[in-house]
């Protein structure tokens, strides 16, 4: 329970710290200017902080949950094939909804698509690495 707790806490960090990463660099905020007309002026740190915390949380209960039934014969390979099992439920679903939805450019949505790849993969290699059943 002690890992599970301090995973959890460790991949909320990496949540939000791959967050600001991706979003705040140079590079982002050219692609996500056509979000500006809707985008909120400031962001609320605290909150953001508590969701990433509690997205920490609940990632690693669910990896843990189906950790079995995840393909692969290591942890390693588990965390991958979780990283792309979530990655695709989670970025690729959202990434094409906006597609259909917004008048966004393909390189934004590919962008989002390629940044939500990394950071899936990164906390499936955590997740794998360091959580067992």
């Amino acid at each position: 329970m002690i890992r599970y707790i301090l995973v959890s806490v460790i991949s909320g960090i990496l949540f939000g710290g791959l967050d600001g990463l991706i979003h705040a660099n140079l590079f982002a905020k050219k692609l996500y200017a056509v979000y500006e007309p809707i985008a909120k002026s400031s962001i609320n740190v605290p909150a953001g902080i508590a969701i990433d915390l509690a997205y920490g949380f609940i990632m690693a209960a669910i990896f843990l949950r189906f950790y079995s039934s995840l393909p692969g014969c290591s942890g390693f390979l588990k965390g991958l094939s979780f990283a792309a099992l979530v990655w695709f439920l989670r970025v690729v679903m959202s990434a094409l909804s906006t597609w259909m939805m917004l008048a966004v450019p393909a390189k934004t949505i590919g962008y989002d698509m390629l940044a939500g790849l990394a950071e899936m993969l990164a906390l499936g290699v955590l997740y794998g690495l360091t959580l067992k059943c």
